[in-house]
Parts: structure tokens; sequence; C-alpha cells
């Protein structure tokens, strides 16, 4: 009875909006979030950003990757993809259908109900939603804040699932703290199939531990940082009483647009903003949206943005990625935001478009980053 969905392939963090829209119209402070195949991101990340609202994780034969790489060899190539996509839109129906339904739920296989049912479920989607879904499904990345994750948390696969492989699920328990990984008897992917009591006892057995206290203190979170260039030259030449009209009239704008976009004032150190939010694209977003608004006053700001574990201190934030964060925005120049890989990843199928800024030593920070340049946007 829900309304048609416009637009299929929502990103992740727009996906959290509405799962915490539904904890709040049930009256739920905090939940056990069981996430199974596509779901399996969306509450990982979830668990990661909203801990106090995460009382266990559960995820279920799901994935980390949805594209293959050097290490991370379960997921398909762009070529596998390209091919299912090509079945997909020439086989859509019944041919398809079974396709996917023996594969996935081989017990089932000779059942003719079972059979007609998965039909209706594959031909209640357009091929273009099906399309969106498994391009959004491919562009996933949620591999760097899985060691962010401070909630219980179960991982579950079955030995023969061929779609979710047992090693892939094996990996995944092993970068969250703490997990207990599972492993179930069967072939069958769905937990509605197959064995199901099996998948139901180790998920009441776990939930019935008592779960370790959540550290309150450390968090997922995007921190931007934003500060005017050349604001030193423009002091000068404006001189104090002007330079301070103009600084205010900065400061408003940049504190409307975090408004905006649900983000938080965490510091203004002379001429340049600190703000964290719940959702990379928001933050990317939001420093889009300063960059123009400024731009009338005829000033031009540079940003940056990272997502990562951050530790909170009262009404202030600590932590290496807060580091990031910093060093990434003085990488960047005049009206332009920069982002790690990290935010890149996770804003998969948000209308975002960036552009490769090469790999860069930021200083006081190990390794060599990945930084990429926002160019576009879709809407804006």
């Amino acid at each position: 009875m829900s309304d048609p969905i416009v637009d299929v392939a929502q990103p992740l963090d727009s996906r959290m909006d509405d799962l915490t829209s539904v904890l709040d119209s049930a009256g739920s402070k905090e939940a056990v979030l069981f996430g199974c195949f596509e779901g399996g991101p969306l509450c990982a990340l979830y668990a990661a950003t909203h801990p106090g609202r995460t009382k266990a994780l559960v995820l279920y034969a799901t994935y980390a990757r949805g594209a293959w790489a050097p290490d991370y060899p379960w997921a398909w190539t762009d070529q596998e993809l390209a091919d299912d996509l090509e079945r997909l839109e020439e086989r859509l129906g019944a041919d398809y259908s079974d396709r996917w339904f023996e594969e996935a739920v081989p017990s089932l296989t000779s059942d003719a109900r079972a059979r007609a049912w998965w039909r209706k479920q594959a031909q209640s989607s357009s091929p273009g939603a099906q399309i969106a879904l498994e391009q959004l499904e491919h562009a996933t990345d949620i591999r760097s804040i899985l060691p962010s994750i401070r909630v219980p948390t179960l991982v579950l696969n079955r030995t023969d699932d061929r779609i979710a492989e047992l090693e892939e699920g094996r990996w995944l328990a092993a970068q969250v703290p703490d997990a207990t990984f599972i492993e179930l008897a069967g072939e069958d992917h769905p937990p509605w199939a197959g064995d199901q009591g099996s998948v139901l006892t180790a998920t009441s057995r776990f939930l019935g531990v008592r779960p370790p206290p959540v550290e309150p203190d450390r968090v997922l979170a995007t921190v931007m940082f934003t500060d005017i260039v050349g604001s030193t030259e423009t002091a000068s030449r404006l001189g104090d009483k002007d330079w301070g009209e103009l600084l205010h009239a900065h400061n408003d704008v940049v504190r409307r647009e975090v408004d905006a976009f649900r983000g938080r004032e965490i510091d203004t150190a002379g001429d340049g903003f600190l703000v964290t939010f719940d959702g990379p694209a928001r933050a990317v977003r939001c420093a889009q949206a300063i960059v123009s608004s400024v731009d009338a006053l005829g000033l031009e700001i540079r940003a940056g943005c990272h997502t990562g574990e951050i530790q909170l201190a009262g009404d202030d934030v600590m932590g290496i990625a807060v580091h990031i964060g910093a060093r990434i925005a003085a990488r960047a120049g005049p009206s332009e935001v920069l982002v790690s890989q990290t935010v890149r990843d996770l804003v998969a199928g948000s209308g975002l478009v960036f552009e490769d800024a090469g790999e860069h030593a930021l200083k006081g920070v190990p390794d060599r980053w990945r930084l990429f340049r926002v160019v576009d946007s879709a809407g804006t």
C-alpha cells in the first residue's frame, strides 16, 4: 500500500533518513537491525553512524563492496554486471526470473507455487528500476566504515549459498570489531527458504546475550571544513570595520546552509568552519551550496569532506578523521570542494559527480590519500 517510488536507486544516506523516520514514527528509541542482501550495507552504515539507536546488528548473506577488486574477489566484475544487465533487458520475464530462482532457492526448484510467487515479485518492478538497483549495488563500497561499527554484530552465511559466498561473510565479520560469525548449513540464499529454524535460532541466541555498553563517545560521521580564500589580503584591503561586516555576512550564509543540510556546527575559527553530518552526501551538497552562496558576497571558499570515526568530547570532536578532513580542505583550490575516497564511495547513486584529483600526502597523516574533486551534481 506504499506510494510508488519514483527514484528506486537512493543513496545510502537517504535510505538512512528513511530508516530513522520509521523508527521515530514507531516510537522506537533503539532497534535490532537485520540486514540481508542489499540491505546489509545500509544497516551496517546506520549502526556505525547511529550506535545509540542500534541495539544490535545482524548481517545475513550480504556484502561490503559491489564491484570486484584485487582485495575483494567475491563481487562481480564490470563485465559480469554488463552481461547481466544485457540479459535483464532482453529476457525480463519468466525466463530471467526462473534462472535467478534456481540459483537463489534451489530447494524450492520443483515447487510450482513458490516459483509462481517469485515470478510475481520479479515482475512487480520495471526493467529500468531493476537495472538502476543493480548499478547502485555495484557502486556500493562500505569497507572503510566496518571497523567503526561499535554495536554487537552477528554475521550469518550458509555454507553452499551460490550468491553470497561463505568466505565473503567470514571476511566481513573479521572487519567488524568483536563480531560473531556463524556458518549455517544449506544452499538457499534467502533466510525464509531451506532451514529457516537455524537462522532464527542463531539470531535469537545472539540477541539473548546481554550486549556490552555502546561507546557513546565514538561515532561515524562526515566532517566538513571550509575557509575563505585570501582572507588576510581581503582583510588588509578592506580594513577592520568592513572586513568584520563581510565576515559576519559570510558566517550567516554558512550557518544558513549548514542548517538547511542538517549539519552540526562544531567550531568557527577565524574565517573557517568545522561542521559534522550524519550523511556524507549532505555534507558535500552543503559545501557546494556554501561555495555558490558566498560568491554573491565577492568571496571564495575552499572546502574538504571526509567520513570516519570521530571522538565526541563535549561539544567538540577529535580524532584522526578530523585531522584528515582539515588536510583535505587545505588542499582545495578557490571555490573547490575536495573529498576523500571514502566519501566518494559512500555517496554512490546520489547524483554527485567527481573527478579524480590524484594521490596526496596529507601533513601529519600516514600513507597517501586519493582525493576527488566535486564537479557536478544532478539537479543543482
